[in-house]
């Protein structure tokens, strides 16, 4: 015969229950909370009337613990603990598996620790009592698997353990829900998820569950079309009387509007703080685009100093071939003719003014190679670059690939060959070395490998300054180490100015 006691304890259990679901279902309509109350007391009573769902409620139950206060579980291991809990209700009610339920217990455990951990400030005080109320519970399914398991044959305070501890968390967690802590764990956790936003591509999604209004819709104020636009960009009508609310964000100026379901407002704590946290969401999105559009626009003008840089390059090189060169040319030209004519004596003299005349000549070529390569105007890096590597002393093997670039890009990546030449020359003892140069994703990657001792230094002088020269540009050079050993000097340039 059953216990008097447990007679109407059971019943209570289960109005408990409902009356809780019904309580915080009317006060907190957009948390799940009274949504699985409501159905973990229908599934008690329903357990009374059909032996084989007696245990039925347990399923709800855990799902309630376990995404305490708004009802939603996003964790994997919350998922599989919340599914692993309806299959086992299932299954305890055709067939006796403590064992079954002992692993439930530690599941409920580990998922509740778990979710309470990975939370914050206050957002881990509300979830105090959730991570209370699935200790407790764990606690009892593993009370009534030991009773089994270990023929404790205490069934009786088992079961009282039972249905006290769940008419105890039903009342604590309905009682925290409509003291309204879990707002607070909502806006913190909602400030948390705006701020990792670079963009507004995102916020409606996540105003939308934080506000449990799926059909939100959040408008952007732009000052150039004098309203709102949505992510896509459409302007959105916010004074049509279509039985949708409107609330706006302003922060001396419009900033954005939402546009929702009017029953959002029944908690306008919520969304008061959904509000701020949208209005420094935005804030911060603008401050972050108006960083990168400074950040763009100084490399917008780096990149014009370069290309005007070279621009000056080129014009100098070629009043030096068609000025200076010219007339030294011509005056050699003639001293050739002299020196035919004049007698020993003066031929003797004449040769040193000619020894003197070629190495101006000499040098004053090197300098306008060093200005920028004769080589590369008419023919580019494929003209250029042979001529550079037949200079050393080391084998060069080339796999060019690229046809004719912007000058800019063409003088960069000709210095960097030079510049990766004079290094192994120097510095690193190498038998070979490999040039490769291809377009990968609208970039031009110049690549300069040896298979000497490596160990160059990035911030080395010379290669500081080709840095400086290729970052101007957009691009990037790194200095490393090849898989066989020696150095690797690559550079990435784009091919188009970055806009």
């Amino acid at each position: 015969m059953l216990d008097p006691l447990l007679q109407i304890l059971d019943p209570t259990v289960g109005i408990v229950l409902l009356f809780c679901g019904a309580v915080a279902w009317a006060r907190r309509p957009k948390s799940r909370v009274g949504v699985l109350l409501v159905a973990a007391g229908g599934c008690w009573f329903l357990g009374s009337l059909w032996s084989a769902a007696v245990f039925l409620h347990r399923g709800p139950l855990v799902h309630l613990h376990l995404s305490y206060p708004t009802g939603r579980i996003r964790r994997t291991l919350t998922v599989v603990t919340v599914v692993a809990a309806y299959v086992v209700a299932v299954v305890e009610g055709l067939v006796e598996s403590p064992w079954l339920t002992l692993g439930l217990a530690v599941l409920v455990a580990a998922a509740a620790i778990d979710v309470f951990t990975r939370t914050s400030g206050k957002a881990r005080k509300a979830g105090g009592p959730a991570l209370a109320a699935a200790l407790a519970f764990a606690g009892v399914l593993a009370l009534s698997s030991a009773n089994l398991l270990l023929d404790w044959d205490a069934d009786r305070p088992v079961l009282l353990t039972y249905d006290l501890t769940i008419c105890a968390v039903a009342i604590v967690l309905t009682a925290d829900l409509l003291w309204g802590r879990w707002t607070d764990a909502t806006v913190a956790d909602l400030v948390t998820q705006l701020g990792g936003h670079a963009d507004t591509i995102g916020l409606q999604g996540e105003l939308q569950r934080a506000l449990g209004d799926p059909t939100l819709t959040v408008g952007y104020w732009v000052a150039e079309v004098g309203g709102y636009v949505d992510d896509a960009g459409r302007i959105l009508d916010v004074g049509g009387d279509n039985g949708r609310a409107v609330t706006t964000v302003e922060d001396n100026e419009p900033v954005a509007v939402l546009v929702h379901d009017p029953a959002v407002l029944d908690d306008q704590a919520l969304v008061d703080g959904a509000t701020s946290a949208l209005r420094l969401a935005v804030t911060n999105v603008r401050m972050q685009a108006q960083v990168r559009a400074r950040v763009g626009e100084l490399a917008a003008a780096r990149r014009r100093i370069v290309e005007a840089a070279d621009a000056q390059r080129r014009a100098l090189e070629s009043e030096l071939a068609a000025g200076a060169e010219r007339r030294l040319d011509s005056v050699a030209r003639f001293l050739d003719e002299v020196h035919e004519r004049v007698g020993e004596t003066d031929r003797a003299a004449l040769g040193e003014v000619r020894a003197e005349l070629r190495g101006a000549q000499d040098e004053l070529r090197e300098f306008a190679q060093g200005i920028r390569p004769s080589l590369l105007g008419p023919g580019g890096l494929e003209a250029a670059l042979p001529v550079l590597a037949a200079r050393g002393t080391v084998p060069v093997h080339m796999d060019i690939a690229v046809g004719r670039l912007p000058p800019a890009i063409e003088s960069a990546v000709y210095f960097v060959c030079a510049e990766g030449f004079t290094n192994i020359a120097k510095h690193s003892a190498a038998g070979q070395v490999w040039v490769t140069l291809r377009v990968d994703a609208g970039d031009v990657v110049a690549r300069v490998a040896d298979d000497g001792i490596g160990g160059a230094d990035p911030q080395g002088l010379g290669l500081r300054g080709l840095a400086d020269r290729v970052e101007a540009l957009g691009g990037s050079l790194g200095v490393g180490n090849g898989i066989a050993g020696g150095t690797v000097l690559e550079a990435r340039i784009p091919v188009e100015a970055p806009r």
